[in-house]
């Protein structure tokens, strides 16, 4: 047995293979194989202990989230959560919804990076044994009009491209997703993917091999696309700063066709062990590879695993074992069931859905045995690649990161001059506050025939996943990078909220929530701190708006964390807390848009105005001021609104409904002009910035007038205006004709954005 080899020796070894793992971490694997590592040993720890996988920062601040609340059947921790949605024809159907982050691919490659952030999501819903019903992309780009613009457009271009030409061809909904431009994503620009399906409560698959496997022989059998060496480094490249071309070789080549055979194919198994009564552990093959899934489903059940190389199905003749250990090749999954059913698992893929003739080197192979010994074994060409206690390699390192807090004491402008009708057109028009229309219309939002809203058309999109029933699904996502860099605390407060209202306003009730964190450099003490505090805002929104009950939260039933954000010159993007809010309506017949419906029907607002304009649409593009006062986060207001507006919903007494964000209400109220067309709305209010602007929480509401006649109205409930003929929006001495404006607000991306493809 050879020594353990020292410091400089280990550092050789890092430096030379490129490893993101520090010296320290290297000698505590040393220490674990009381050896030099093997160069796989080296690429598979370097991969499990990175920030991407072992959450090594992040994981004692996760731990502040709530994710537990009744309706809640898998929680964070698997490769989806999965919660209570709808009883249909006896049946008992969940809710399954997971959500990602692919920042550092799509910045290098856009086209790709995007495209396989899209298949790596979806994978995780299918892991569940899910029907996937829908997908969403929360985007955020540098300014494409600044500096770096053509930078920006170009890459806005291509992570359009790759997830159309991914998300369309795989026939998967694309229900949109907030966009958002900010000069701080200029170097980084962020791709967070949501995906979420549903599944038979009874036909829930784990992402771990099963207790069964103590006492009967199970395999792992790899099925899908031959291993080669794309996306090689991908969960390390994920984890340290960006750096021009750098990483290149660590972005995945998606191939959506061939994933759409291998769902039906996967379906067609797991239909086969479910009706034979076989427990199995199924789970896509994302960062780490062959190596994350083969020591996690063991590991997770307890179990350890031999791993043969040798059978591994490859592209690339002759690859080094730590590549085809730890390559990310897409289209990739591993499946544990007992060695009596390997034979008849691999006909279906190889013989019944013929992968072989599907594409090159494509099939399905037992590549592993799991037994009782701990170890994680990996032998390739006769030889030992690795041997390690498999407990090692999955229970990671922890770091508790020191915080300094940021000082942000930009104070309020010194003046706010307001001309309603110029102010309001300037929005409308500007890059923030035009339609982001161009863009969800590269998407199909309509493929399966399952979409009741589709983006643009309400506050969140609606569907209907669980065909026949009349259950609807809501769902939406919203983070403020301008309120996060202001106060990351109420960035990630006002997240929640503003998806919470975006839900609610279709008639939905929140069931749960998944978020993505995106942040810079954790070992920056104020990073560090942005991102505590943003968590901290998280944690308070969602215990204030829980919808299931007493005093339960809604729960965060997954998500991730991407951190080093920024290029190596060391300029972080903005605090980007992005959260998803999924509701249920349980007749998704009743679920309201924003479409004006009838001249003189009364307009009512919901949420006082606030002189709380800090980071505003507003500040921003009018006044050219990027500080003042974020809207404070008032919990039990914002539960007890919501509350309210779903029972006029739910009473069919509301005829639409917008919720109050961006832009304030004046721009609310242009929104739901301009999806009327033919109507708009006269305010009835005060012509000053904060009544028309401010971003205070709240929503608009159309009824008809005998509501106000037969309703109390609460103490932050008023009317506000009135709907009139025209596709306007007014006030006292204002006045702006949308009609006029619709097609620059309409086409405004697509002038800056495409304007060097002639679209």
């Amino acid at each position: 047995m050879s020594e353990i080899p020292n410091r400089d020796e280990l550092r050789n070894e890092v430096t030379s293979r490129g490893l993101a793992m520090t010296i320290e971490e290297a000698e505590k694997l040393a220490g674990y194989v009381n050896r030099m590592p093997t160069p796989l040993e080296f690429h598979l720890f370097d991969t499990m202990w990175s920030e991407h996988c072992s959450y090594k920062s992040s994981k004692p601040v996760l731990k502040t989230l709530p994710t537990d609340s009744p309706g809640v059947v898998i929680g964070p921790g698997e490769d989806a959560g999965v919660v209570s949605f709808c009883r249909h024809d006896g049946r008992e159907w969940d809710l399954v919804v997971a959500h990602e982050s692919h920042n550092h691919p799509s910045q290098v490659l856009p086209v790709e990076g995007a495209a396989t952030g899209v298949g790596g999501i979806v994978r995780d819903v299918y892991c569940m044994g899910a029907r996937v019903t829908g997908s969403m992309d929360l985007l955020r780009f540098g300014n494409p009009e600044g500096s770096t613009g053509e930078t920006t457009r170009g890459i806005v271009r291509g992570v359009v491209e790759g997830i159309w030409k991914y998300g369309n061809a795989l026939g998967v909904p694309n229900m949109g997703g907030d966009t958002e431009f900010h000069p701080g994503y200029n170097d980084n620009c962020l791709v967070n993917v949501v995906a979420f399906g549903v599944v038979p409560h009874d036909r829930v698959v784990h992402s771990f091999v099963p207790e069964e496997a103590h006492k009967e022989p199970y395999v792992l059998i790899l099925t899908g696309k031959p291993t080669d060496d794309t996306g090689f480094g991908g969960a390390t490249f994920a984890s340290a700063d960006l750096d021009g071309e750098q990483g290149m070789g660590s972005v995945q080549v998606a191939d959506p066709f061939l994933k759409r055979v291998l769902s039906e194919a996967n379906q067609a198994v797991l239909d086969m062990l479910f009706e034979k009564g076989i427990k199995f552990g199924f789970k896509d093959l994302g960062a780490g590879g062959i190596a994350c899934v083969t020591s996690e489903l063991a590991a997770h059940g307890g179990l350890g695993i031999d791993v043969d190389l040798d059978a591994v199905p490859v592209s690339i003749q002759n690859l080094p074992p730590e590549v085809i250990a730890c390559s990310e090749t897409q289209e990739r999954y591993g499946l544990a069931v007992p060695a009596s059913v390997a034979d008849d698992v691999l006909s279906v893929y190889n013989e019944k859905f013929e992968l072989p003739r599907l594409f090159p080197h494509c099939r399905a192979a037992i590549i592993g045995r799991f037994n009782s010994k701990p170890v994680y074994n990996v032998v390739c060409r006769g030889s030992n690649a690795a041997e390690t206690p498999i407990n090692y390699i999955t229970e990671g390192v922890v770091y508790e990161r020191e915080e300094s807090p940021v000082e942000n004491n930009l104070p309020e402008p010194a003046e706010r001059p307001c001309d309603p009708t110029a102010d309001l057109t300037k929005i409308l028009t500007s890059i923030s506050g035009c339609s982001r229309e161009h863009i969800w219309s590269y998407y199909d939002s309509e493929v399966q025939g399952a979409t009741r809203l589709r983006p643009g058309e309400a506050d969140s999109c609606v569907s209907v996943p669980v065909e026949g029933s009349r259950a609807g699904l809501a769902v939406s996502g919203d983070g403020n990078p301008w309120y996060g860099e202001l106060d990351p605390f109420l960035g990630g407060a006002h997240a929640v909220g503003e998806a919470v209202r975006n839900v609610v306003a279709t008639g939905a009730t929140p069931i749960c929530a998944t978020d993505c964190l995106n942040f810079g450099n954790p070992e920056d003490p104020k990073a560090f701190w942005q991102f505590k505090q943003s968590v901290a805002g998280i944690a308070e929104a969602c215990n204030a708006l829980g919808f299931s009950g007493a005093d339960y939260p809604l729960p965060i039933v997954s998500g991730n964390v991407s951190f080093y954000n920024q290029s190596t010159g060391g300029k972080a993007i903005p605090p980007s807390p992005i959260v998803a809010v999924f509701g249920k309506i349980h007749d998704h017949r009743k679920a309201t848009d924003i479409v004006l419906r009838k001249e003189d029907n009364l307009i009512l607002l919901v949420g006082t105005r606030k002189d709380e304009l800090g980071g505003s649409l507003f500040y921003r593009t009018c006044l050219d001021y990027h500080g003042g006062t974020v809207p404070v986060f008032r919990g039990s207001l914002e539960k007890r609104m919501a509350e309210w507006v779903l029972g006029v919903v739910h009473e069919n007494r509301a005829h639409s409904v917008h919720d109050i964000s961006g832009g304030g209400l004046a721009v609310a109220g242009a929104e739901m002009a301009l999806a009327s067309k033919k109507l708009g709305i006269k305010f009835s209010l005060d012509s000053n910035p904060v009544t028309l602007f401010s971003e205070t929480p709240g929503y608009l509401l159309e009824v008809d007038p005998r509501f106000v006649e037969d309703t109390t109205l609460p103490e932050f409930v008023s009317v506000a205006g009135t709907v009139c003929r025209g596709c306007s929006v007014s006030g006292n001495g204002w006045s702006v004709d949308l009609a006029s404006l619709r097609k620059e607000w309409s086409d405004k991306l697509a002038s800056v954005i495409w304007r060097e493809e002639g679209v």
